[in-house]
């Protein structure tokens, strides 16, 4: 098959949950023996890199603006991909997929497929136009496409319910990673194994590292705690987030860490614990990666941070309750064998549940499947669920 990706900013990722869904999903089809071309953004991944790991990297300019930088790029990519007729156009986001009925319309011969990831206009970054935009987003997502993937079953559920809409689960996946002792944390930033609590998230609003900033200002404990990210149009927030943190030298700021990166495994096989106090979701890669190496989460008792930790895999507070995550953090702090246990069995859980070969199997079926039969079409069928 020959298979473009649109919506995405560019691989290899750098950050962004669907930067790396995208390159270990574009990656592992490649792998497989199929053409995938993958849109990219010059300020994300260098124009000049034309390839990454068998996938085949068209660059094209966008207006870098916060409320434009994807809804251009995907515009001149879609007019792009239209001309060269591939099988498949996967478009990924609610945002992009506005654009989705323009392959249907000029190349009906391609079949579109969207993946929902997150209902993205409940982020408080946006501002009311942006967030109509965002919902009419995820109208053309359901309606336009061939088939649409919810990475979750809160968002299959959430399209079934609000939209009467058939759609294909497809989780997010991880591939379960080595280890690695501290050596650039330990010489950059004084982190010693299990001496740190992780936050690795971009600094938007809605990923709640404020609540977090307030809580550990109230526990007692000899552990640091590292937040690792960077702005993502959102300067004025970082800012407060420093202001908050005053002049305390166990709060850490990193900046932005690169997937992959030594950086970014050294972070992860050496935090006594994860927290992920978000307000909203898909089903956060982040949270996936951290029980990957081995780490016990504590996220907030939001639907998709419960799909991914309940069962015994992970903690929870109330969602933006600062209390309540001030005393599950001392709580964890206070029972290191629990933690450990629990990061353990969270480690093995998603190996099982969410691992990236058994995904891009899920993927690659569902482009078969488009391609070969679409007779009935999706109002009539049943929700779907694909390694589930």
């Amino acid at each position: 098959m020959k298979i473009a990706f649109v919506g995405q900013k560019g691989i290899p990722m750098k950050f962004g949950g669907v930067e790396k869904h995208v390159e270990r999903l574009a990656v592992g089809l490649a792998k497989k023996g199929h053409k995938v071309f993958v849109y990219t953004r010059p300020w994300y991944t260098p124009a000049s890199l034309k390839s990454f790991m068998g996938v085949k990297l068209i660059s094209l300019k966008s207006i870098r603006t916060k409320n434009l930088d994807a809804i251009s790029h995907t515009f001149r990519a879609t007019f792009h991909a239209i001309r060269k007729k591939y099988d498949i156009i996967h478009y990924h986001g609610v945002g992009p997929s506005l654009l989705s009925w323009l392959p249907r319309v000029f190349c009906p011969k391609t079949k579109v497929i969207v993946t929902f990831h997150c209902i993205d206009r409940t982020h408080q970054k946006w501002g009311w136009f942006a967030r109509l935009f965002l919902y009419l987003g995820e109208l053309t997502a359901v309606t336009f496409a061939h088939d649409t993937i919810t990475v979750s079953k809160i968002l299959q559920m959430y399209c079934s319910e609000k939209y009467n809409a058939n759609t294909i689960y497809v989780p997010n996946g991880i591939e379960l990673p080595s280890k690695t002792p501290a050596k650039e944390i330990k010489s950059k930033y004084k982190l010693k194994k299990d001496g740190y609590i992780l936050f690795l998230s971009r600094l938007v609003k809605h990923k709640g590292v404020h609540y977090l900033i307030d809580a550990y200002k109230q526990i007692k404990t000899d552990k640091k705690l590292v937040i690792a990210g960077g702005s993502a149009f959102t300067d004025k927030y970082v800012k407060q987030l420093k202001k908050q943190a005053g002049d305390d030298p166990n709060i850490i700021f990193t900046g932005t860490v690169r997937g992959g990166s030594a950086l970014w495994r050294e972070l992860y096989s050496n935090a006594y614990l994860m927290v992920h106090p978000s307000e909203s979701e898909g089903l956060p890669i982040v949270v996936l990666e951290g029980m990957s190496f081995g780490l016990s989460v504590l996220g907030s008792d939001i639907q998709e941070n419960m799909e991914a930790i309940s069962g015994g895999f992970g903690f929870s507070f109330k969602n933006k309750d600062v209390t309540d995550l001030k005393d599950k953090l001392q709580y964890l702090l206070d029972c290191p064998d629990l933690v450990k246990k629990v990061g353990a069995d969270a480690r093995k859980h998603v190996d099982k549940n969410y691992n990236w070969k058994d995904i891009v199997n899920s993927v690659e079926r569902v482009y078969e499947d488009v391609l070969v039969d679409h007779v009935h079409g999706k109002a009539s069928a049943n929700i779907k669920c694909i390694n589930c």
